[in-house]
């Protein structure tokens, strides 16, 4: 079972990775995440010790951040999970006195014991609580992390005599940390803000009068009104009322539709005119705003490869600059002639402060937590890290035909009904036979045919896969579906229609005609094409169709190849010819509408649902889910997965770039105890503000 835990106040990154592995550990957890965005602790764990999981969750917490508040998800008040931060007041006086305290140090430049004094009252003001937590860990066997980096390090300044260096390091530590939390809350607020789109109450009508309620108390069926300004809080269907609905939530489009009696309308949309009585269709944990925060929120619980990487580095990289910094504190007094050792051991000093990974272990989940919430922005919900960083390396797109590259809504344009046979009977045997199928060109005909068919007999019915429908109708049987399905009947006949859908009908084994209908292009399909071809990305369409139909519509869009009349296992197995063209780290993507697609969805690196609102099979079948049809989207999704990869190598490069120098320099006695504040906290907060720019990414896109 999953069981979550709100972590309130976590802003570490190093912390939140010791949590996670810590909490793996515990007997009876299969799986441990901590989403450090989010705030969220996930455990997989067995229903029996669920809990001694909860206990020991708050014991590992504890131990390395004590000020965090442990919160089970499920039964934790929402005003206390959701107030805001604040530092201790007192904290805030400490860090204030002890700066006042260091200026006047370096003002006055007291002579011994006095400057001794000063200073060290000055120290334990700013760095008191990083000096305790330092020891408690030590106690505990836990090492390497910040705090005991910078103890050793100030401890040290110190011991060599640079007082000022020492408090001016704990200091401006203390100063950049503080700025480094504002920067993540701030992202974390940010990027909330823009899925801000849970609703706080409902309208219940009951016996004609309506009362607030909470949403997760309303029940299919129950009738609930929406007011001018109120923002929907469950899916449902329009039962009274015409209104202008704001869906830039949901969908990422700002321009309004229209809702009026019969449509089906989604949660978090907002009503922006009028008065909507709404029957509910979906209790609240299905709704469509729940399956989205959910997406939303569980998303940087997947890591990229680079985010797995960058936590690995993190753990090895820090004792290797601990152990380094030993051996240039020992070493060279002991090889080299007249070397001090107060010398080097100030310059291994300079390299322990600059040594703390975490403008790494925070830029990079942070970067590519804020690409996803710039997707989520624009209607595109990724569902983690790793196919964001697919996303980006995009080789080979492929697209179904039918609802994604076309409008999928066909028109019946001609009828062409063989010898016996009038337009009419052709039409209704044709209704009849496909009254019961879902598919766009089933619909069409039962519209175009626009007469109930109540009094039709449907006897039997069998869909023959890639081929088309048998029934038996009022005695008759009826063929329904492609020349493949009429010539392995034995049906003879002769069409010479090119170039269009063909429906195919027989009536007990005689030819009785054709339907011919028409699919158009969806506005922004061939710009789609284009665009990705610009990118360098190969195209490709697979589709059911006929290969007349499909060779119109490719010479229409410019897909590099296509291929036609598949069945969904054919599809499967032309997408895996067309991934052997592609790099061993590229990627190759499939656009499909989530339902019918589902095996190819799956096959694909990314798999992407079109037209996702509200489809649960969409959701759970594709890795990113389009919220409106819009082809265009998935250009949009490729930017936005480009520049958060160009903002996470800024960031690596930039850190180790900045730290590499320092370490160099420090090594050779350039650098001292300022350039290593830089080298950590400067540094770290740098990357932090860098990794903010991926929430406009889609103002670039």
């Amino acid at each position: 079972m999953k069981k979550e835990f709100v972590l309130k106040g976590l802003t570490c990154a190093n912390c939140a990775g010791k949590i996670e592995r810590e909490a793996a550990l515990i007997q009876g957890v299969s799986s441990a995440s901590v989403n450090l965005m989010a705030q969220i602790l996930t455990l997989e764990v067995a229903p029996s010790g669920q809990k001694a999981a909860s206990k020991e969750v708050v014991k590992i917490v504890k131990t390395h951040e004590p000020s965090v508040k442990v919160l089970e998800k499920d039964s934790a008040d929402s005003h206390e999970a959701e107030e805001d931060e604040r530092k201790s007041p007192l904290k805030l006086i400490c860090l204030i006195v002890g700066a006042v305290l260091f200026a006047l140090g370096l003002l006055l430049k007291l002579a011994e014991p006095w400057s001794l004094a000063l200073f060290s009252l000055a120290y334990l003001l700013v760095g008191g609580e990083v000096l305790l937590k330092a020891i408690k860990n030590i106690f505990k066997g836990k090492v390497f992390d910040e705090n005991f980096l910078m103890t050793l390090a100030t401890v040290g300044a110190f011991a060599t005599h640079y007082y000022s260096e020492g408090v001016a390091v704990m200091l401006f530590y203390q100063v950049g940390e503080a700025f480094q939390d504002m920067a993540v809350n701030r992202s974390r607020k940010s990027i909330s803000a823009l899925m801000d789109i849970r609703p706080d109450y409902a309208n219940l009508l009951t016996e004609g009068r309506a009362r607030r309620v909470n949403p997760k108390d309303v029940h299919v069926g129950d009738l609930i009104q929406v007011k001018a300004g109120e923002r929907i809080p469950l899916d449902g269907v329009v039962v009274k009322g015409t209104a202008m609905l704001d869906t830039a939530a949901i969908t990422g489009e700002s321009l309004p539709r229209e809702a009026k009696e019969g449509d089906e309308v989604l949660s978090g949309s907002i009503n922006t005119s009028g008065l909507l009585t709404l029957k509910v269709t979906k209790e609240f944990g299905e709704s469509t705003v729940s399956k989205i925060l959910d997406l939303v929120q569980n998303a940087s619980g997947r890591k990229s490869q680079t985010e797995s990487f960058i936590s690995k580095f993190a753990r090895i990289y820090t004792p290797v600059v601990v152990f380094a910094a030993v051996a240039l504190a020992l070493l060279p007094p002991l090889l080299l002639q007249d070397a001090s050792f107060s010398e080097w051991l100030h310059r291994a000093l300079v390299f322990l402060v600059v040594s703390c990974p975490c403008a790494l272990v925070i830029s990079i989940p942070l970067s590519f937590f804020g690409g996803l919430g710039g997707a989520s922005r624009s209607g595109i919900l990724i569902k983690g890290g790793n196919y964001l960083e697919a996303l980006n390396n995009t080789e080979i797109a492929v697209f179904d035909k039918t609802g994604t590259l076309t409008q999928g809504k066909f028109g019946v344009s001609e009828l062409h009904p063989a010898e016996g046979f009038t337009e009419e009977e052709l039409l209704y045997l044709a209704a009849c036979a496909e009254q019961s199928s879902s598919h766009p060109i089933a619909r069409s005909i039962v519209e175009a045919y626009g007469k109930s068919l109540e009094a039709a007999v449907v006897e039997s019915y069998e869909e023959l896969a890639g081929k088309g429908i048998s029934v038996l109708i009022d005695g008759k049987a009826v063929l329904a579906g492609n020349s493949e399905l009429l010539r392995s009947k034995g049906v003879e006949f002769s069409s010479t229609q090119e170039g269009a859908t063909v429906v195919h009908i027989a009536a007990d084994g005689r030819y009785a005609g054709c339907i011919l209908l028409a699919d158009t292009l969806k506005p922004d399909s061939a710009e789609t094409i284009r665009q990705l071809k610009a990118m360098g990305i190969k195209t490709a369409m697979l589709t059911g169709d006929n290969s007349s139909a499909a060779a119109k519509a490719a010479a229409e869009l410019g897909v590099d190849e296509y291929y036609a009349q598949l069945l969904p296992h054919q599809k499967v197995e032309k997408l895996e010819l067309l991934a052997k063209s592609k790099a061993p780290k590229g990627s190759l993507i499939f656009v499909g509408d989530g339902i019918n697609d589902a095996p190819v969805l799956a096959a694909a690196d990314v798999g992407i649902a079109m037209g996702g609102v509200g489809s649960d099979a969409a959701i759970e079948a594709a890795d990113a889910v389009i919220m409106t049809d819009a082809p265009y989207k998935l250009v949009t999704a490729i930017k936005i997965a480009r520049k958060t990869r160009r903002i996470v190598m800024q960031n690596i490069i930039f850190a180790l770039g900045v730290k590499a120098i320092i370490l160099v320099l420090g090594a050779f006695g350039i650098a001292g105890m300022w350039e290593a504040v830089f080298g950590d906290v400067g540094v770290a907060l740098i990357a932090v503000l860098n990794a903010m720019r991926a929430l406009k990414v889609i103002d670039n896109a």
